[in-house]
């Protein structure tokens, strides 16, 4: 049994290497969006290399990700954790140094696989280490400074932009984790799942990233029209159908189809898909709505999105709390109709929008929307399935989310006519935002319905979250499974 106590010196280190690990993965996927305008200037980038320069990452972290939990719990979480961090750095360099924009989408794949390496395991550590006692609040601690990390991403960001360069975006990572590994490997007991058996699902894995991969490809070239993007988006779909097949028929499969044999879990899950579709599109789309048409600076535009993320964490847990004593329907069906009002507030930000009364606005009314329902969908995940399922659960909804948001990107800019040259345009990008927003707000009504109509109260007694105060607007917070 884990005997750590948090408040001894080694708990202290444990924590403080958690932390660091998950919240490099956090502020890059915050973080880069403020970057998008300089980074297409320096590098005279269209935006489809913008669009990959976010989604790459989100195509090996979403595709990965619950193939990085596996190997934790198979060889160690505490090597695959160090793995994934020193990945994860050197993948950071090499998007600092990025010459050009096709050698910053590569590295920042690279980057997609630390990720999908470190971000579960930082909290398995903390589940695998702590006295059961501890264990609670270290989780707590874990959740709330990681999401004071997601909070002041935007922030870090528009400040690194604007001072010392968007690369510095990322090479700041490589300090980061030239302190996080070594913490680890002194402090940091190692721990392995002595249940874990089978073969690892690496073709489901590759399949699943594969055909991430090929559908965001034919989304983002779609505007070409050509054979070459109608093969890839076939070919995008054939992976699809073979994944699914190979989940299906494997004796250890990544991803169970049995697990949503739960009619609440696939109800949740298809809400998590609509709300993060939409989240993922409007954090893309804002930040350059701010620089490009309203002329915010980098560093304007990071901290305009401040109070997004900081309703979430002041508010986060008693929402979680509310959502125990009126069941998850009211909130899953409220939360998505507010953050679909935001957007559409969000029509009011053009050429030289005032902060105070056109963008603070729906920045607050969307707080408020995620603050209600990221909670609660977080615990009915969790609630739908058995306890000892609880992680893989988690670890698949996360996964959903990243995989919405990333098509998100790679799709509103065409379903809203902007052109490879749109965000150089203010008029051009000004008129296809306009067109973007109610697209999202509509995924949301969508959304909502769905819960109205799916969700029902969970029974008693079941499964809690443990990651209360969380910041992430990317992906709902991680759950890991509870060592006996």
């Amino acid at each position: 049994m884990p005997d750590v106590r948090l408040a001894s010196p080694q708990g202290k280190w444990i924590l403080l290497t958690t932390v660091l690990g998950s919240s490099m993965a956090m502020l890059d996927s915050t973080v880069v969006n403020v970057a998008l305008p300089r980074i297409g200037q320096d590098l005279d980038a269209s935006l489809a290399a913008l669009q990959w320069t976010v989604n790459a990452y989100m195509v090996t972290l979403a595709g990965l990700i619950l193939l990085g939990g596996s190997l934790g719990d198979r060889y160690g979480r505490r090597k695959i954790f160090v793995l994934g961090v020193v990945w994860f750095a050197a993948a950071s360099l090499l998007c600092g140094l990025a010459p050009t924009s096709g050698i910053l989408i590569a590295a920042r794949a690279l980057q997609g696989i630390g990720g999908a390496l470190l971000t579960p395991g930082s909290l398995a550590l903390i589940q695998a280490s702590f006295h059961p006692d501890d264990r609670s609040r270290a989780v707590g601690l874990w959740s709330g400074f990681g999401g004071i990390g997601a909070a002041v991403g935007p922030f870090l960001g528009g400040w690194l932009v604007t001072g010392p360069g968007w690369r510095w975006v990322f090479l700041l990572n490589v300090p980061l984790a030239l302190l996080c590994a070594p913490i680890a490997l002194r402090h940091v007991p190692e721990s392995a799942d002595q249940r874990a058996h089978g073969r690892f699902d690496v073709l489901g894995a590759a399949l699943g990233a594969l055909s991430l991969a090929l559908l965001t490809y034919a989304l983002i070239e779609a505007r070409g029209g050509s054979l070459a993007v109608a093969l890839t988006g076939a070919a995008g779909l054939a992976a699809a159908v073979a994944f699914v097949h190979v989940e299906r028929h494997r004796p250890d499969p990544m991803l169970p189809p049995d697990i949503f044999g739960s009619r609440q879990f696939t109800a949740v899950n298809l809400v998590t898909l609509c709300v993060y579709a939409a989240f993922g599109g409007f954090f893309f789309l804002t930040a350059l709505q701010l620089q490009v048409v309203a002329g915010y600076s980098p560093l304007a535009a990071g901290t305009a999105l401040l109070p997004t993320t900081a309703l979430m964490l002041l508010f986060s847990s008693r929402s979680g709390a509310l959502a125990d004593r009126t069941g998850p329907r009211l909130p899953l069906t409220v939360g998505p109709l507010l953050c679909a009002a935001a957007m559409l507030l969000m029509l009011r930000v053009g050429k030289g929008a005032d902060y105070l009364t056109d963008v603070l606005p729906a920045l607050l009314v969307m707080g408020a929307g995620m603050v209600t329902l990221v909670a609660p969908l977080t615990a009915t995940v969790l609630a739908s399935v058995d306890t000892a399922r609880a992680g893989l659960a988690s670890g698949i909804n996360n996964a959903a989310a990243r995989a919405a948001g990333l098509v998100a990107v790679a799709a509103l800019p065409l379903l809203a006519g902007m052109g490879p040259e749109a965000y150089r345009s203010p008029t051009a990008f000004d008129a296809a935002f306009d067109r973007a927003m109610p697209i999202c707000a509509g995924v949301l009504v969508l959304g909502s319905a769905l819960a109205f109509a799916l969700v029902r109260r969970p029974a008693p007694g079941c499964r809690r979250p443990e990651c209360r105060t969380h910041g992430n607007v990317t992906a709902p917070p991680l759950e890991a499974d509870r060592p006996g």
